[in-house]
């Protein structure tokens, strides 16, 4: 995570940097419920001075509305953040009807998407996330960024996040991408995973023999729906095995509707600060957290 920190009482906290990359178009409650989560979140819930995110916005222009009439002030435009982008821990993609604008002017985020991206490949010892809300998913799909992973995005769109990475893998030549109906999907975590994999109701492993899918095909998730069961993460993956992975690690996680960005930022809290802290934000909140799944982690 980034070097910048906060002092507290028990010395310097880290701060997280999150770069929500916003468009002409972008839907209000992608951008606003994951901000709320992640500006509640603290390392030490008894300190406010433990702030684990700070959060940027990016924009082709000084300042973008929503589909609902939301205004934010960019705080840098593309080229400053292409050229910062090594600062951020994590960028945050909305949905929004502005989603299908880029995809037909192939601008941006995709660029910066893809820098990102390149960036991990390269030095694969730091921990970066995207993280698509709804109908954002669509843009990681159209760079390549979803091939032999899992992935989901608003229901209404699954057959068109199907096209895209259809037509992205066969322009890639690569592996397709496993379309499922979930709350939120996360590839490439750093994960406890217990003692018997095959227990963890949060937990879906691609069997060998069936190769990168199930014949391409949209699914329903078999994992069960219950009780939490995340753990604080250790973190003491080998750097070795995460760079053979997809994107070289970089965690990867997309989720349905809008309301679904909630779920999905509770558990970034989670696994990038504390379980105790993602539990604490959704009480101060009064908001249930509707687990999803990971898919092929990393044993932490």
């Amino acid at each position: 995570m980034s070097a910048i920190a906060n002092e507290s009482a028990e010395g310097p906290v880290e701060l997280i940097k999150v770069l929500f990359a916003l468009f002409p178009g972008y839907d209000t409650l992608d951008v606003a419920g994951p901000l709320e989560v992640l500006s509640r979140s603290l390392h030490n819930s008894k300190d406010k001075s433990t702030k684990a995110f700070e959060c940027q916005f990016v924009g082709p222009s000084a300042a973008m509305t929503s589909t609902h009439g939301l205004t934010i002030k960019a705080d840098l435009d593309y080229e400053d953040a292409n050229d910062e982008i090594e600062d951020f821990d994590v960028i945050i993609v909305p949905g929004g009807d502005g989603v299908f604008e880029v995809l037909k002017n192939k601008s941006e985020p995709l660029n910066l998407l893809t820098k990102f991206v390149a960036l991990q490949e390269k030095n694969p010892a730091k921990e970066r996330t995207v993280l698509s809300i709804c109908t954002g998913s669509l843009l990681l799909a159209q760079q390549g960024m979803l091939e032999g992973l899992a992935a989901t995005t608003h229901p209404d769109y699954y057959t068109r996040l199907e096209k895209i990475c259809q037509d992205a893998s066969t322009r890639d030549v690569s592996e397709r991408t496993d379309v499922m109906e979930e709350r939120y999907v996360v590839n490439n975590a750093r994960f406890d995973l217990g003692e018997n994999p095959d227990d963890n109701p949060y937990i879906i492993r691609k069997k060998p023999d069936e190769g990168p899918n199930t014949a391409g095909a949209r699914r329903k998730s078999i994992a069960r729906k219950g009780s939490n069961a995340w753990r604080e993460s250790r973190r003491r993956e080998s750097i070795i095995r995460r760079a053979s992975m997809p994107l070289g690690g970089m965690r990867i996680i997309t989720t349905g509707g809008v309301t679904a960005g909630l779920d999905a930022a509770l558990y970034l809290v989670g696994s990038l600060v504390s379980h105790d802290s993602a539990l604490e934000v959704a009480r101060l909140m009064q908001y249930t957290w509707v687990k999803g799944v990971t898919v092929d982690a990393i044993d932490v």
